[in-house]
């Protein structure tokens, strides 16, 4: 299909009987009705959209992106693997309480092709490292298209990307490939585990002066989780003033999305506070 015809493609409603459980996705969210092809990896993948809640309301307002990984797993029980994120909720909340409203853009994860898609280098256990040109999907087609389809505030100021687990990992990678692109970064739980090389890489990065960094990870997380992530944090401290850059390690929570969603309210907060 060519991508004028995918401009011009309505958004569904997400369908309320997804699976056996029920869905828990609010109106706000929708699915593209077709897959966008990914260059370089001979596959499709699926987006889902969360709506701001005044974007139906007024026709002239333009709104930050959120782009996040697993899209699968952000805004319906139904289609999650072991729990959601519930954005949905938490952007419904945010705009009620704050004023802040944006576009989130739910990237699916690869299923069997997770690991590869998100690994920024190859590895033992990870296989042969796609990350690269997933990211370059992200940029280079995700963007445009959406930018080209939605009321967005395009430029890499109000534009970020969220991931927790290998999709931390990887939203740590874009700021390092795509960090014109992208200018504010939620690394949930990023498994450093699987790409030492980022600290070195990292060190040799000029990073963005303008960038936005919040790092976060759960005090049960296995994996010398904190540990990393705390050493991460200084390696970024050394480049970012410290009013962009922000730690939280929540010592009683684990690795999963039950508490990444409770972190993802004052995450945004942090990473939009100007």
């Amino acid at each position: 299909m060519q991508r004028r015809l995918l401009l011009t493609l309505p958004l569904v409603p997400l369908p309320q009987a997804w699976a056996a459980t029920p869905s828990t996705a609010l109106p706000s969210v929708q699915v593209l009705p077709e897959p966008l092809p990914m260059p370089g990896l001979d596959r499709t993948r699926t987006l889902r959209l969360c709506l701001p809640p005044s974007y139906g309301r007024d026709a002239e307002r333009r709104y930050p992106v959120i782009y996040m990984h697993d899209g699968q797993n952000l805004f319906d029980a139904a289609t999650s693997f072991a729990g959601e994120w519930g954005v949905d909720e938490t952007m419904e909340a945010l705009a009620r309480e704050t004023g802040f409203e944006a576009l989130v853009v739910g990237i699916d994860n690869g299923g069997a092709k997770r690991n590869t898609e998100m690994a920024p280098y190859d590895h033992a256990e990870l296989g042969k490292a796609e990350g690269a040109a997933y990211l370059d999907f992200i940029a280079n087609t995700v963007k445009p298209f959406i930018d080209a389809g939605w009321r967005t505030q395009a430029g890499r100021a109000r534009t970020a990307m969220i991931g927790s687990s290998l999709g931390g990992l990887i939203s740590h990678a874009a700021l390092l490939r795509h960090g014109e692109v992208f200018g504010r970064y939620g690394l949930f739980s990023p498994s450093y585990w699987a790409a030492p090389q980022l600290f070195d890489a990292t060190a040799r990065t000029r990073l963005p002066a303008d960038t936005h960094i919040h790092l976060y990870c759960g005090g049960h997380e296995g994996g010398r989780m904190a540990e990393q992530t705390r050493r991460m944090h200084g390696q970024f401290a050394r480049q970012l003033p410290a009013p962009q850059l922000s730690l939280h390690i929540a010592a009683e929570a684990g690795h999963n999305e039950a508490a990444w969603r409770a972190e993802l309210p004052s995450a945004l907060r942090t990473l939009f506070v100007d």
